[in-house]
């Protein structure tokens, strides 16, 4: 049996990179993201552009995620040897509606 060591993700620091947030364990039978999605970074760096809901079914974290289900952005820049905490915010369709955070990391190298 080999063990695999968990992967670390990382981007160069000239590099612009696609990121999600996959809402689905946070979402209710049925339930859906809506809105316009908000997304910061902490600490302050990369630049974030392209922040929206997924409108077709996107693959993270070799998952398919449904329509609807996640925040997708584009990350930009940042400094070698930091690392980088995105938290994305984003309403859904319930009654009454719920306001979902959710993050995910990157290292810069």
């Amino acid at each position: 049996m080999s063990v695999k060591a968990n992967e670390r993700p990382c981007k160069k620091a000239a590099a612009t990179v696609n990121a999600g947030v996959d809402f689905r364990g946070q979402l209710s039978s049925g339930e859906l993201l809506t809105g316009t999605p908000t997304v910061t970074v902490s600490p302050s760096g990369p630049t974030i552009s392209n922040v929206q809901r997924n409108s077709t079914a996107q693959t993270i974290n070799d998952e398919s995620v449904p329509v609807d289900q996640a925040v997708l952005f584009t990350i930009a820049g940042g400094t070698a040897g930091v690392e980088y905490t995105f938290t994305a915010t984003c309403s859904t369709d319930s009654t009454p509606s719920q306001t979902l955070v959710g993050d995910t990391v990157l290292y810069v190298v």
